[in-house]
């Protein structure tokens, strides 16, 4: 993660007037089961698409509020990133998607027994959402809805 100081002078400018959003209290829920038990979602903001998904529009006037779905045998390699801050280096999720979206990791816990098994399917939002009204009020309820909807008892969220 970058500084302050390593930004240029615009970026830094904008986060440093930008009236950051507070949450309280923060909405979470008690694990019902053991992790080994549950079944298990992620939900990264590193704006993966597939070969194919409409990619994420930058052009967005405060953010692209929507999400893509990624099954979960998905190959990471094949994930495209499209997140629109220019507020952190991209090299690393470019190289390792798994940094963003640790699916590898997770069939690893799965094989290792130490939670209970993956989704189907998981979630990519777009991060740098500057005006996230549509995003608290239609998107993320629609996406757990449909996590819910799976049976999902956990989920991983990977901000970027």
């Amino acid at each position: 993660m970058a500084t302050l100081a390593e930004l240029n002078l615009p970026t830094r400018l904008f986060l440093q007037a930008y009236p950051w959003r507070r949450i309280d209290p923060v909405p979470w829920a008690p694990l019902r089961r053991p992790l080994a038990e549950s079944r298990f979602a992620l939900v990264t903001s590193a704006g993966f698409v597939l070969p194919g998904q409409e990619r994420f529009s930058a052009e967005l006037r405060g953010g692209d509020v929507s999400f893509r779905e990624i099954p979960a045998d998905a190959d990471l390699s094949s994930l495209v990133e499209t997140h629109r801050s220019q507020s952190f280096d991209h090299t690393g999720i470019r190289s390792d998607p798994n940094l963003a979206l640790p699916l590898d990791r997770c069939r690893e816990l799965v094989a290792a027994g130490r939670i209970g098994e993956l989704n189907h399917r998981h979630l990519s939002f777009m991060g740098s959402i500057t005006a996230p009204g549509r995003l608290v009020r239609d998107t993320a309820p629609e996406a757990a809805r449909r996590l819910a909807g799976d049976g999902v008892e956990a989920a991983l969220l990977v901000p970027v």
